[in-house]
């Protein structure tokens, strides 16, 4: 079966969009460890503050590993939504599957921005990555919803 942007492959996007906000939490562990030889799973979450201390560079980054990972995790619903909604509304497979890799690639962008930002003019590239990346499954929920509302016409 040969697989093109005709293909129904915008459902898988969801676990590759669940993967890219997950991989944050075992990055920020290597990094911990690596910096300090170790890693306290009892309060992982309380990592960052720890290494703020003696590591600030190393603690704050940390900090941004996690803030990633739970804003991915706050977007992950309104990807869903959006992704099952275009489905039953019966979107082309094309429309899907170019919005799931404009939103995984805008997702894996903003991820690395976070990360990796140090000035302001960062931090505004990712806000502007964020609201780029937001009005993906947006539009899709529109599209859904106006062909839903065409359906019932």
């Amino acid at each position: 079966m040969a697989i093109s942007l005709s293909s129904p492959l915008s459902l898988y996007s969801i676990p590759v969009v669940w993967f890219i906000a997950f991989v944050n939490a075992p990055l920020r562990t290597v990094y911990t460890r690596r910096v300090t030889g170790q890693f306290n799973n009892v309060d992982p979450r309380g990592n960052a503050q720890h290494l703020l201390a003696k590591h600030p560079e190393a603690g704050a980054r940390v900090a941004r590993m996690d803030a990633a990972n739970a804003n991915g995790n706050e977007v992950m619903p309104l990807w869903v939504a959006a992704v099952l909604a275009g489905n039953y509304a019966g979107l082309d497979e094309k429309t899907l599957n170019v919005a799931s890799v404009a939103f995984i690639a805008l997702r894996a962008l903003y991820n690395y921005i976070y990360i990796n930002q140090n000035t302001q003019a960062h931090g505004n590239l990712r806000g502007l990555t964020w609201f780029t990346g937001i009005g993906v499954p947006l539009t899709l929920l529109i599209k859904a919803a106006n062909k839903v509302l065409e359906r019932s016409s």
